[in-house]
């Protein structure tokens, strides 16, 4: 007996009006009559609610993000007043909707993923992957992310090196239904052109010298989940063909011969050149390119979202700290307009290196400074970030000061004299110990823990400190976690 998809109706205390068995035939239907929403089963292949008053429940935005792969129908009853544009907009922003009339013709089931625990890309999901979404380019880079996430087409990532490809390449796989399947990572480019066939395609026992057992290849590997395919612009057009035939057919020919073998799963490709010239100049099949290019994603390069680069730079700081087990470090505020004007020609990527590389060099200081990036000036052929002091000049010998003065005078303490009149002692201090408070507060960005191990305090003599100079705020305390 064929099994009916599941829907799900949630009627916000409506009456169904006994719509449920009409649906019956095309549909298994589950009915929750609560005037609160609660979330569907984890099986239901749609989720059709009543779209009853001005609002959405509050609750309701909270779960969108957990079912962002199911279909949703909101439903509007026949003889119901009409919604007013606003409460259309109110209900139509819970995320990927379509509208309908509830009446006795059920349904239509349409596209229908996999059912599964799908959840959207949260913020602390994209700083993981080290995504930036604050740009309106890379918002958009997540948001059709999240749609190729949602089915199984063929997702093409197309940009410079080092745009971050594979990372967007794994957050689809994350938020899919198909998560807790294999992610299987090839990059085309790495493998030779006589071994890339078996290594993706699988062989047969006995298809070449050296073949002494079956292999699946990786297809068959990442069956279920997704397979991503970087600098596919390389593949030799024999295994174009063999490409083609997996997207066009889902089923997989190994070398040597025997029966193809079916394939379900998520093809995810990645290239830095232009495919489209490449299709031109007949390197590459103009039939498999549109194939590839169902959900087309363009990488920004870094150099045209420099807003975003604080944020990235703060992130690697934190994560590469980890790695090599380092005390977490600061970047100084005077860091961030360096790092902003650079053209970074390798990307997210070079950016990364480079904070590494900071970190490692940087010993036990706690501040990471402009010094630390001067090698990215020097290589990327722009005036250093540190200012080369002039060589002195030669001094006549008549005009040479003696070769040892008694008493020289005493340097300025801290760019200030003693002024004739005197000074409040105190005052100077009190006024010093503020400027440097706050300088500490501004290099760990607000991280009263951290300041105060930059000036060798307490952290409870530091709080002493900001409540008598007035430095406390009247804002709840941030977490000290750094």
């Amino acid at each position: 007996m064929t099994q009916l998809p599941r829907l799900h109706w949630s009627t916000l205390g409506d009456d169904t009006g006994g719509l449920e068995h009409r649906w019956a035939g095309l549909w298994e239907v589950t009915v929750d009559r609560g005037a609160s929403p609660a979330l569907p089963p984890k099986d239901a292949d749609l989720w059709v609610i009543s779209a009853r008053g001005a609002w959405p429940p509050p609750e309701m935005n909270r779960m969108m993000a957990e079912v962002a792969a199911l279909p949703i129908l909101l439903g509007l009853k026949a003889d119901a007043a009409p919604m007013d544009a606003k409460a259309l907009s109110e209900w139509g922003q819970l995320g990927s909707v379509r509208w309908g009339i509830l009446g006795p013709e059920p349904p239509m089931p349409g596209l229908r993923p996999r059912s599964g625990n799908t959840t959207q890309l949260s913020a602390s999901q994209a700083l993981a992957f080290g995504l930036i979404g604050t740009s309106p380019a890379m918002q958009e880079v997540l948001a059709r992310a999240r749609s190729a996430a949602a089915t199984r087409a063929t997702a093409l990532l197309l940009g410079e090196s080092g745009t971050g490809k594979e990372v967007i390449a794994r957050a689809i796989h994350r938020m899919s239904a198909d998560a807790a399947e294999p992610f299987v990572a090839v990059h085309c480019g790495a493998i030779p052109e006589n071994l890339l066939e078996s290594e993706l395609f699988g062989y047969n026992k006995g298809a070449f010298t050296d073949a002494r057992k079956d292999t699946p290849g990786k297809f068959r590997e990442a069956q279920g989940g997704t397979i991503f395919l970087d600098e596919v612009g390389t593949m030799p057009l024999s295994a174009q063909v063999r490409l083609l035939r997996v997207l066009q057919e889902r089923e997989v020919q190994p070398l040597g011969g025997g029966a193809p073998v079916k394939v379900d799963l998520r093809v995810v490709t990645a290239s830095n050149v232009d495919l489209w010239k490449k299709v031109q100049d007949g390197s590459f099949r103009e039939d498999l390119f549109y194939r590839l290019e169902v959900v087309p994603i363009l990488m920004p390069p870094l150099r045209t979202r420099v807003e975003e680069i604080p944020f990235l730079a703060q992130h690697f700081l934190n994560r590469k700290a980890r790695e090599h087990r380092l005390y977490p470090k600061a970047l100084h505020p005077s860091v961030d307009p360096l790092l902003m004007s650079l053209p970074w020609p390798g990307n997210v990527r070079q950016l990364e290196n480079a904070i590494e590389r900071a970190i490692v060099l940087s010993g036990t200081r706690p501040v990471l400074t402009r010094e630390d990036f001067t090698f990215l000036a020097e290589r990327m052929g722009l005036p250093s970030a540190r200012p080369e002091e002039p060589a002195p000049k030669a001094v006549p010998a008549a005009f040479a000061p003696p070769a040892a003065v008694p008493f020289p005078p005493p340097a300025a303490a801290f760019g200030m004299d003693l002024p004739p009149e005197g000074m409040d002692l105190n005052q100077v201090v009190s006024e010093m110990e503020k400027t440097l408070m706050l300088q500490s507060l501004a290099i760990t960005r607000g991280n009263k823990k951290r300041a105060a191990d930059l000036l060798g305090l307490k952290r409870t003599t530091f709080l002493e400190k900001m409540k008598r100079l007035d430095l406390e705020d009247d804002e709840p305390a941030r977490a000290e976690e750094g």
